[in-house]
């Protein structure tokens, strides 16, 4: 296996191309090529030339090395401002990820595009709905929609599925303004076949194993408009990976619906982003514990009121939301 080395000296990193081969019970490393102190430098394409077989089983977790440390090096010649709520590496990173969105994948063709937003669509759908106890796999998905072979699960697991992905495409198509409408519509696609209880709650709920209160069924609406303006005010204040956090973590502390916050509230959040410009993250189910730990931290800031932003409480979401997004970005949209 190829992979690219790490060497800290000083106050520089130092890199190579290394080969790792297994003899026996013994693993042998072997550098292939120095790479020098700027990863930004190195031409993929010279790599393939001289050392193609080496490197040819583990070319995509290279070239996503390279790749994002090229854009890096570009974001931070940009001089990014100062943000209150990501550290300067943090936004170079976020702002690396909209470059390569810009300038590389949406100047992809058109059919590869779509293709690669597929995968995205099952991969999110796979990962959005099994936070919620579906146990779809994503190899099961993959043949759901792309070869109409239904897995031998429950009705409701497979609607789940589809009904992501009819959501997502309808919000691709349509483009419309956010608002409590769209709130309801979003949350009536996701639920379609699976439960008939539609529009905003008007009944109280308690959620098991969940430390916060959800608002009082006769304020959800009053609580949605007061999001919506809060956000509308802040849409050119706040980062829009910052402000698409606080919306989601905000909304889901209302908990509008009877069932399906977390589903609505996860895809309107990559809506958000979207309108600013910025990809779609997936919240890998891997780090559902991380995730919720985040969240039921993040509520101790909505004790003084629902818009109240307090980074004593708010930081660990924002780290975390942080690292989804750059982390599914690189393995979602590289080509």
């Amino acid at each position: 296996m190829a992979y690219i080395h790490v060497k800290r000296i000083g106050d520089k990193n130092y890199y190579t191309l290394r080969i790792s081969i297994r003899k026996g019970n013994k693993v042998i490393t072997k550098d292939l090529a120095y790479l020098g102190g700027d990863l930004s430098k190195v031409n993929i394409d010279d790599l393939i030339k001289k050392y193609g077989k080496e490197i040819r089983k583990s070319f995509h977790k290279i070239k996503k090395v390279l790749d994002s440390n090229y854009y890096i090096e570009k974001a931070g010649k940009l001089k990014p401002k100062k943000d209150e709520y990501f550290s300067k590496k943090q936004i170079i990173e976020i702002e690396a990820v909209k470059l390569h969105y810009s300038k590389e994948f949406s100047k992809l063709d058109e059919l590869t595009k779509e293709e690669s937003y597929e995968m995205f669509i099952i991969n999110f759908a796979v990962n959005t709905t099994s936070m919620e106890g579906n146990t779809i796999t994503f190899k099961e998905a993959y043949n759901l929609f792309k070869e109409d072979r239904a897995p031998k699960k429950p009705l409701r697991d497979i609607y789940d599925l589809v009904n992501t992905k009819n959501v997502i495409e309808f919000l691709q198509k349509e483009k419309p303004e956010i608002d409590s409408n769209l709130i309801e519509i979003i949350h009536d696609l996701l639920l379609e076949n699976i439960d008939n209880r539609k529009g905003f709650r008007n009944h109280e709920i308690r959620i098991f194993g969940q430390p916060f209160k959800p608002s009082p069924a006769k304020y959800v609406k009053v609580d949605i408009e007061l999001l919506l303006r809060w956000f509308d005010e802040n849409k050119n204040k706040i980062h829009p990976l910052a402000l698409a956090t606080f919306f989601h973590h905000k909304f889901e502390n209302i908990h509008p619906f009877s069932d399906g916050n977390g589903r609505t509230g996860r895809v309107i959040m990559n809506y958000l982003l979207g309108q600013a410009g910025y990809p779609p993250l997936i919240i890998s189910r891997i780090y559902r514990q991380e995730y919720l730990k985040a969240m039921n931290k993040a509520d101790n800031s909505l004790k003084i009121n629902l818009l109240n932003i307090d980074l004593a409480y708010y930081t660990d979401l924002i780290n975390f939301i942080y690292s989804q997004f750059k982390m599914s970005y690189w393995d979602n949209f590289l080509i």
